[in-house]
């Protein structure tokens, strides 16, 4: 049985939808970015091509945030998985322990408070004083006067002040694309898979317990996360423009800084996580798409599948390891080419 609540905390930092699908750091350096969303319909980015013979992948890169008045044109996305055999969802992470019905209404209350820093600590206690005075400004700038999360570890109160900021800017997490995705799945009656790793708690309980207890080398995640709101929300901005009207280009350009890796070794280097089997996650992740990717290229036509836009442009990245197994990789074509209404990457 799932421990729903209990995924919602422990996992929250390995949820690849949203942690990691910007575009990987460039060097460029930019003038100022316009920091006015893009609304109305678009295009959205082209697909790469995956193939070894006449077997072929199409991968579309995901982003979050996006702007949140936009429509997504998903045309081009859904013909292809119209004319798939299987669509490959993204991956996902999922915490399940053994417990029952009742094993689990014995797990719920140990929930309670589980945000909170061990030994009743104040934010204020655990961050250094410049650092605490920056959340302040920050704080009450997109959350208000909450007092709550004052009670926070860092790297739960990062968290929150970084959604308010995206919210308040215009910005969404929100599962467009994949909701699409699905819809056109089953229009389709086409198969979907999801890679899956899952962490198995023989004894939830008492990893809740140890994790209330356990302090967190979080500061570095909480700095990096003021630090980009601080200087990062008009290239949030402006990645979200970039992957809405179908910019790659754009996208490879702008700066980027990841919180998110600070944040989730907070958690996978904490000794807790070796403990429960919670360490090396992000790299389990990326061996369990690549097998779901390569049995569907073995058995199938064609096959549709989603990942974060980073690991496509990473050159380090997914991309590289199928490369490096002798299947030709093929990148979209250019948004001026895409607006021809040819799918990027070839023709189907």
């Amino acid at each position: 049985m799932r421990v729903v609540s209990l995924a919602g905390v422990l996992t929250l930092l390995y949820v690849t939808q949203a942690s990691a699908q910007n575009a990987p750091p460039s060097a460029t350096i930019v003038p100022e970015l316009e920091t006015v969303l893009v609304t109305g319909v678009q295009p959205g980015p082209g697909m790469w091509k995956i193939s070894k013979g006449e077997h072929v992948l199409w991968v579309l890169g995901t982003l979050a945030p996006l702007p949140k008045h936009i429509s997504w044109q998903s045309h081009d996305v859904e013909s292809t998985i119209a004319k798939s055999q299987e669509v490959i969802l993204p991956p996902e992470v999922v915490i399940s322990a053994k417990v029952g019905f009742f094993g689990m209404l014995g797990v719920l209350p140990s929930l309670i408070g589980v945000r909170k820093n061990p030994d009743d600590a104040m934010l204020k206690d655990v961050v250094s004083v410049d650092l605490y005075a920056r959340w302040t400004v920050l704080k009450a700038r997109y959350i208000g006067r909450s007092s709550k999360v004052e009670t926070w570890r860092p790297i739960f109160a990062a968290l929150d002040l970084y959604d308010a900021a995206i919210e308040k800017s215009g910005l969404v997490d929100s599962k467009l694309v994949q909701n699409k995705v699905k819809t056109a799945a089953k229009h389709a009656r086409v198969k979907t898979t999801v890679p899956r790793v899952e962490l198995a708690l023989d004894d939830a309980k008492a990893t809740i317990k140890d994790f209330k207890s356990t302090s967190l080398d979080d500061l570095d995640c909480f700095r990096k996360t003021l630090d980009r709101i601080d200087t990062d929300l008009g290239a949030m901005i402006a990645r979200a423009n970039a992957w809405a009207t179908g910019d790659l280009d754009g996208l490879r350009q702008l700066p980027y800084t990841d919180q998110m890796i600070a944040c989730r070794s907070a958690v996978s280097e904490a000794s807790i996580a070796s403990k429960h089997g919670m360490d090396d996650v992000d790299a389990r992740v990326e061996r369990t798409w690549l097998v779901a990717a390569t049995t569907a290229l073995d058995k199938n036509d064609m096959t549709f599948a989603m990942l974060p836009i980073s690991h496509l442009l990473d050159a380090e990245g997914y991309l590289s390891r199928l490369r490096a197994q002798g299947y030709v990789v093929e990148e979209p074509e250019s948004a001026q080419a895409m607006a021809v209404g040819s799918p990027a990457g070839g023709k189907l």
